[in-house]
């Protein structure tokens, strides 16, 4: 495993292309306009200027490994733009929020192997291109041998846990109740753990998700509150969520891939989900708000 192409420069992308760039032959893909920007405008990370080698989507060599990094509303286009570099011994993993994005890359490369993953750790910072991130977390991944070698030999912290299913569910949970609140709440991982108001709060998110994890059939949910609440802890007190992080740059969020993955959820399998409602609609007001104030400064108004 040598080729290693990485589509996605935000504060998770730019994270791990840094770690990788002088350790395999790293690709960055983008289009014409993101690669010129990348290039006159240099992605800073900790403060020191980047320089990768950038590729187009009409470019092609078969890569051994595609990492997506992108937000979630990127994930078509990344689909897309990975065509030429695909074969059927690509291995593919996506750092996208959530629990669907692995099922839809599947869809359009059901001969690659799409590995369930994601990143826990510390939140990166991200102002513009400059991304700041104290090197605290972990790519978790379904197990595969060669994917696990080639982690280890170039330095990068993963776990391969004997059940991925009950583990992506575990930080989506995670997610679930720390990234919208944060928002609306404007509150850091420490002030909302000091809080007991919210962690009550939180405890009723869980339980919404934990009734659609038992109607999906995911293993070992029983511990499921105890587990994320565990997690939570873990986070930096100082740290922001990247919800938090995408109101206050007025950016769109990913909460339709959170709550609202829930709420159409639950309306399939008969679940009431009030309270990821509740925060599913206060977020749309948010940026609702952020597209108005936007489109305000832009018109001069």
């Amino acid at each position: 495993m040598e080729k290693v192409v990485l589509i996605g420069l935000g504060a998770l992308g730019l994270t791990y292309a840094v770690k990788l760039k002088d350790k395999c032959d790293l690709y960055i893909l983008g289009d014409k306009t993101h690669i010129e920007k990348y290039i006159t405008q240099k992605p800073l990370f900790n403060g020191v200027e980047q320089d990768f080698n950038y590729i187009l989507p009409s470019d092609k060599f078969d890569a051994d490994l595609i990492i997506i990094a992108t937000k979630s509303n990127g994930l078509n286009s990344a689909i897309e733009c990975i065509r030429n570099f695909v074969t059927d011994k690509t291995k593919i993993i996506s750092l996208i929020n959530g629990i669907s994005s692995e099922a839809k890359i599947s869809e359009t490369y059901p001969d690659s192997k799409v590995l369930k993953s994601y990143f826990i750790g510390h939140s990166a910072e991200r102002t513009g291109n400059s991304v700041t991130q104290d090197g605290i977390g972990d790519i978790v991944i379904e197990r595969d041998k060669e994917l696990e070698d080639f982690f280890t030999r170039t330095g990068i912290d993963f776990q391969a846990p004997d059940d991925i299913e009950y583990s992506m569910w575990l930080k989506f949970t995670l997610n679930m109740f720390s990234n919208p609140a944060s928002a609306i709440l404007n509150m850091k991982f420490g002030e909302m753990r000091r809080n007991k108001h919210f962690v009550n709060f939180a405890k009723h998110v869980i339980e919404e998700v934990k009734q659609i994890a038992i109607h999906r059939g995911i293993q070992g949910i029983d511990n499921l509150e105890k587990d994320a609440l565990d997690s939570f802890a873990k986070m930096s007190g100082e740290g922001k969520t990247s919800m938090f992080q995408d109101i206050l740059a007025k950016r769109p969020t990913e909460i339709d891939i959170f709550c609202g993955e829930i709420i159409k959820s639950g309306k399939k399998y008969g679940v009431q989900t009030p309270y990821n409602q509740v925060l599913y609609d206060l977020i749309k007001i948010k940026e609702e708000d952020n597209e108005y104030s936007l489109h305000s400064c832009q018109s001069g108004k």
